[in-house]
């Protein structure tokens, strides 16, 4: 189920690389990456699994309400982040050219089913 919802995601959004489920733990629990671009992104996503934590740790903080998403750009990408439940997030990664605006809008829309699959 996780699969077919990531590819959905990935093929839908010009210029994606792939998606992963992941738990903010650092575990993967799906992903999907058919471009043979030569970057680990589930290494990337772990990686970034600790900076969001602290994300989701100082909203809390501050009382600014929960972490729904995070967007970071760098020179070559846009992996945007887009927290699921409190234990989950997904995160796409996008070419630099890709369809961010499509990306987001594919990982709100496909929130409600990777939750109801993870019950």
């Amino acid at each position: 189920m996780f699969d077919q919802v990531l590819q959905r995601i990935v093929d839908e959004t010009g210029g994606a690389v792939g998606a992963v489920l992941m738990g903010y733990d650092g575990i993967a629990i799906e992903q999907y990456f058919p471009a043979e671009e030569a970057l680990d992104l589930q290494i990337v996503a772990i990686e970034y699994s600790n900076v969001i934590k602290e994300i989701r740790k100082t909203s809390e903080v501050l009382k600014l309400g929960n972490m729904e998403e995070v967007s970071i750009k760098t020179e070559r990408f846009i992996i945007v982040i887009r927290a699921i439940t409190s234990e989950y997030f997904v995160a796409l990664t996008l070419y630099r050219e890709g369809n961010f605006g499509k990306g987001r809008y594919l990982l709100t829309r496909e929130t409600a089913t990777l939750v109801e699959a993870l019950v």
